[in-house]
C-alpha cells in the first residue's frame, strides 16, 4: 500500500486516477490547484506525486521545481499535453521522473507508478515506528512490542493515516473523505465503528490513550 497523491484540475480525470490508484491497492490524496498541491506537498509525505503539468495558479513545473529545490525525493510521473523533446528536457531538468502524454490508458498510468513504486528503498515510505508499534506499509504487517496484530485493510489504512499525520485532529467527515470517498453509502458511524475496533486492537488497559476523542471535534492520535 502506498501514499500517493494526485494534483490534477480535470475533475472527471482526477477522480478516475484516484479509483484506479485505490483498486491498486493505494491510498489516494487529491488536489485541484497548484496552490493546494503545494501545500500538501510541504506538509505531508507521499511515495509517489503525480502533477498535471498546467495547473491553475502554481504549474506542475513549478511545484517540482521547489519540490527538488527543497530536497524532497519522492518520485514524481508528469501528466501533459506537451510530447516534445524541448518540453520533456525542461521537465527532467526539473526533476521530474516520468512522462505520461495525454490522453493515456488509465493501464499505463498503473504502469508508471508501479515501476516509480520499485525505485530504491530511499525512495519509498519508511517503516512507522509509534511507542511500541511497528506498522510496515510495504509487508502490510503492524507488530505489537513485536507480536503482529491482524488489521482488516480499512482498519490498517486509518491507522496508517493516523500515524502518518500525528497530533492532528480530524473530523469524522475529514477521515470519512480521506479514506472512504470511492464508497458510495457510508457515514460518520463507519468512522466511529472503525476507530472502536481499531483501538481495541491496538490499545492496552492501563495504557494511555493513542487515538483521543475530541468531544464535538474529531479525533487526534497521540503517539
Amino acid at each position: 500500500m502506498a501514499k500517493i497523491l494526485v494534483i490534477e484540475d480535470d475533475l472527471d480525470l482526477c477522480g478516475s486516477i484516484r479509483d484506479l490508484l485505490e483498486l491498486e491497492g493505494h491510498i489516494a490524496e487529491t488536489s485541484h490547484t497548484g496552490i493546494d498541491g503545494q501545500s500538501r506537498m510541504r506538509i505531508s509525505k507521499y511515495d509517489v506525486i503525480v502533477i498535471d503539468w498546467n495547473l491553475p495558479l502554481l504549474s506542475g513545473m513549478e511545484l517540482a521545481q521547489e519540490f527538488r529545490r527543497n530536497g524532497g525525493m519522492t518520485p514524481i510521473l508528469m501528466l501533459t499535453g506537451r510530447s516534445s523533446i524541448s518540453d520533456k528536457e525542461q521537465g527532467f531538468g526539473a526533476g521530474v521522473d516520468d512522462y505520461l502524454t495525454k490522453p493515456f490508458e488509465m493501464g499505463e498510468l498503473a504502469l508508471r507508478v508501479r515501476a516509480l513504486l520499485r525505485r530504491p528503498e530511499q525512495f519509498v515510505e519508511e517503516v512507522l515506528k509509534v511507542r511500541n508499534m511497528i506498522l510496515d506499509p510495504r509487508s502490510f504487517t503492524i507488530k505489537k512490542n513485536s507480536e503482529e496484530i491482524r488489521l482488516l485493510p480499512k482498519e490498517f489504512a486509518l491507522l496508517q493515516f493516523f500515524m502518518r499525520h500525528p497530533n492532528q485532529i480530524f473530523s469524522a467527515e475529514a477521515l470519512l473523505e480521506r479514506l472512504w470517498h470511492t464508497e458510495k453509502i457510508v457515514s460518520p458511524e463507519a468512522v466511529t465503528a472503525c476507530i472502536g475496533r481499531l483501538r481495541k486492537k491496538i490499545e492496552s488497559p492501563g495504557e494511555p490513550e493513542l487515538i483521543r476523542t475530541i468531544h464535538s471535534v474529531g479525533y487526534r492520535f497521540e503517539p
